[in-house]
């Protein structure tokens, strides 16, 4: 070891020190995550399956398709079967952590969309797009900071997965957001 590196590497606080060695237990950080993937996930998922299945007072594909219809998007009953699996899929892969970066990205992709759909007359509820901008930057939130360790990518053998990095989610959003602005330009 050179001069420089032990005069260094002595002259670190032990709280550098502490900060630059990663923690062997669960921190404060992965329980946070885990509680927002698994909340947000559940409420996404949920939500999508009133679209597929009419579940927790849902319209179905057939009165999710109606409203696509209404709101000007063609095919109104495929738009719902799409945006229903996206949020059920979407929703189930952040809850578990799995495919984080993906399941971020649809889940913003179609809140997204669901933004479009309200406009921006309002902002509270009853008719406002609070809801669906928390749920966006909340799922955008996800992909760009990763699932932490409580999450099934840590265990699968994909390295980009188990040790996910700013760049990977990036690039996960851009891809979500291109497929929500091509999804906007098919509804006109």
């Amino acid at each position: 070891m050179s001069s420089a590196t032990a005069t260094a590497t002595a002259t670190k606080t032990p709280a550098a020190t502490q900060a630059a060695a990663p923690t062997a237990g669960t921190s404060a950080h992965d329980a946070g995550l885990l509680l927002l993937r698994v909340v947000l996930g559940l409420t996404v998922a949920a939500h999508g399956t009133q679209k597929l299945f009419g579940w927790f007072g849902g319209g179905g594909i057939s009165g999710t398709g109606q409203f696509f219809t209404a709101s000007g998007y063609p095919a109104g009953d495929a738009m719902a079967a799409l945006a229903g699996l996206t949020e059920t899929l979407g929703g189930l892969g952040l809850a578990l952590g799995l495919l984080t970066p993906l399941a971020g990205a649809a889940v913003t992709g179609t809140m997204i969309n669901a933004l479009a759909v309200h406009g921006a007359g309002a902002f509270f509820a009853p008719k406002g797009m609070e809801y669906e901008l928390l749920l966006a930057a909340a799922a955008a939130a996800l992909t760009l900071a990763g699932p932490g360790r409580l999450a099934v990518d840590r265990l699968l053998p994909v390295p980009a997965l188990r040790t996910h990095r700013l760049a990977l989610g990036a690039q996960a959003l851009a891809l979500g957001v291109l497929l929500a602005v091509v999804t906007l330009f098919i509804r006109g």
